[in-house]
């Protein structure tokens, strides 16, 4: 039920009628969904668990690599699992409170997912422009303190955005054609009742953290890829070439979903709605389930140690 606007009424709660124009054929989207999602949480989940058991992957690079996955696992948690109870049950209320908590949960989540990019740039550029000074650099004493740096910085802007939202009233309507509390769309909900205008500001200082990050990205492979194409070919040579290529197919894939999902939102196009969301959850979701693809088949450590795992396990059958 929706009421006019009002100065002392608020709802609290909203409903999510994401692909609701699907009619009966709605319910049939949880086979898909549920694919993606048994698939981006086991596979992240392998790549984490190789990482954390064998040693020799113990490096920052590797580090970096676990910390996406676990990226991956959390932004398919925050999402998929609500998403997957609408299309089965067809209820689509979400309380406030939870769908302010997913918000902080997906948004700070998503808010590691350039920074992380960023810091495998910088432990490559380290590792190929500067390697006499990598273990200077990259020493556990930095990592630590660039780590703490950053989730201060990131929960400190995720928080800031959220709880404004918090603030907000929600006088005129409380239907969210969305299938999960984007920041935006909430937002855009508030304002026939409220002046909206700091929370659109603190989304786009948000958004500031991985246009920042996307500029240092550029900035390192650039200079690396100088370098690379400056020294004497070789194993080292194609290695480097290797090891960058794999991580900038990452980085086009993050950013690419990003900017699409970011500005479907934003400019007038002739999308539907339901084309909107796929394009939302295509940047929520593709990253975290092409990630371990790519990381497993391209890099050569981690293939070899997660076939050694395998190997290991049937013996431990017999």
């Amino acid at each position: 039920m929706e009421f006019g606007p009002s100065k002392n009424f608020t709802h609290t709660e909203f409903y999510l009628i994401g692909f609701t124009s699907l009619k009966e054929y709605r319910r049939l989207l949880f086979i898909p969904f549920s694919i993606m999602f048994i698939f981006a949480v086991s596979t992240n989940f392998a790549l984490v668990f190789v990482i954390m058991r064998q040693r020799t992957l113990h490096s920052p690079m590797y580090v970096l690599i676990c910390f996406i996955a676990c990226v991956d696992i959390c932004v398919s948690c925050c999402v998929l699992p609500r998403l997957l109870f609408s299309l089965a049950s067809g209820i689509n209320v979400w309380p406030r409170e939870l769908c302010l908590i997913q918000m902080f949960f997906v948004h700070y989540a998503c808010s590691f997912q350039s920074t992380i990019l960023f810091g495998m740039a910088v432990d490559r550029y380290f590792a190929i422009c500067m390697p006499l000074r990598y273990n200077n650099f990259m020493s556990f004493t930095n990592c630590m303190i660039a780590t703490g740096i950053i989730v201060i910085r990131n929960m400190l802007i995720i928080t800031a955005m959220v709880a404004l939202v918090g603030t907000l009233r929600f006088c005129s309507s409380n239907v969210l054609y969305h299938v999960h509390c984007e920041h935006q769309l909430v937002v855009t909900l508030a304002s026939p009742c409220e002046d909206t205008t700091k929370n659109y500001l603190a989304g786009l200082i948000s958004f500031c953290v991985p246009t920042i990050d996307c500029v240092g990205i550029a900035f390192s492979y650039i200079t690396i890829f100088f370098v690379i194409f400056q020294s004497a070919s070789g194993e080292s040579h194609s290695k480097a070439i290797s090891t960058c290529t794999t991580h900038l197919i990452v980085i086009c894939i993050t950013y690419f979903t990003s900017m699409v999902a970011f500005l479907a939102y934003r400019i007038q196009s002739g999308l539907t709605s339901d084309q909107r969301i796929l394009i939302s959850l295509g940047y929520l979701l593709v990253p975290g389930i092409c990630n371990p693809v790519i990381y497993g088949i391209r890099n050569k450590e981690i293939r070899q140690q997660f076939i050694k795992l395998l190997r290991l396990n049937k013996v431990d059958d017999f």
